[in-house]
């Protein structure tokens, strides 16, 4: 994983380079190499987006990439500026990410593309937990799902019908 400068236009996002390979599609007359990128961009203040760019030559992959991620940014509701309302769990593919809230001073306990996508978030504590497939793309998807599912307290009140009190107890 490496940081990019930011962007002129952005100057608000952080941009972190999560996976960069080689993919090759087969033709009549041989082997056509390309690269894939997957960067997730964040402002470290409850916004993330993740993207995938795919060119002939590596700059360009990272710069699709990034332009793609800005178009897929979500917010995320954070308690204290520093973690998420309740656990949840994310999907994407056959890899599964738990993301659990933790208490002030845990730090991020996570690893690789996840850890990522929770740092630009701007999630200072938090505990998650990676189940099947470790393909860094779909561990990333799978943390954007799980973030994205977090509803605050004052959201699931309002789906109730109720009061914030009686959600808390």
């Amino acid at each position: 994983m490496q940081k990019k400068n930011m962007d002129p236009k952005n100057k608000e996002f952080e941009e972190l380079v999560v996976d960069v390979k080689g993919v090759v599609k087969v033709n009549k007359g041989g082997r056509q190499r390309r690269f894939s990128a997957t960067v997730v961009v964040g402002d470290r203040n409850g916004r993330v987006g993740l993207g995938i760019g795919k060119a002939a030559e590596v700059p360009d992959a990272i710069k699709k990439a990034i332009q793609a991620a800005h178009k897929n940014i979500i917010k995320i509701p954070l308690i204290d500026g520093r973690t998420v309302a309740h656990e949840a769990i994310g999907v994407s593919g056959a890899a599964r990410v738990i993301v659990k809230p933790a208490k002030a001073g845990t730090g991020i306990i996570a690893g690789g593309s996840v850890r990522a996508v929770l740092e630009l978030a701007g999630i200072r504590d938090i505990v998650s937990k990676s189940l099947g497939a470790r393909t860094k793309l779909n561990m990333a998807q799978a943390a954007i799902n799980a973030l994205e599912s977090i509803k605050t307290p004052e959201q699931v009140a309002k789906l109730r019908g109720k009061t914030v009190e009686e959600i808390l107890g």
